[in-house]
């Protein structure tokens, strides 16, 4: 699985940002996809994922009800839609896929896309 993420930018404290990961291969509904971030300084941290059939997303706290993880399988497509942003969410932002383990760990992942810079500025 290759893995494409893009959407990212800058945006005002408050605002909205839709991140996007393109996955080839034939078995994308097959994998738990998930998205992790890194700001400067700080170790990786789990943002969100999706069960591969879709029918589960999994939140990190500081995300949850502002930040929604989606997949489209006949797209082969999963999203990142971020809302009420805040400083504290800059950081270069992955989109990772596993063969069905647990979402939340990054260790449990098997393919990773290149990542996409997201600016709040206050």
């Amino acid at each position: 699985v290759q893995l494409q993420a893009s959407g990212g930018g800058l945006v005002q404290a408050g605002g909205s940002l839709r991140l996007s990961c393109a996955a080839s291969g034939r078995t994308f509904s097959t994998y738990v996809m998930g998205w992790f971030r890194q700001a400067p300084g700080k170790e990786r941290e789990f943002v969100g994922a999706v069960h591969w059939s879709g029918s589960s997303t999994y939140y990190a706290d500081s995300v949850k009800g502002r930040f929604t993880v989606s997949r489209d399988n006949a797209k082969n497509m999963v999203y990142l839609q971020m809302n009420s942003l805040k400083p504290e969410d800059t950081a270069v932002y992955y989109c990772a896929a596993n063969y069905r383990k647990p979402p939340r760990a990054g260790w449990d992942y098997d393919y990773w896309g290149q990542g996409t810079q997201v600016t709040v500025s206050s």
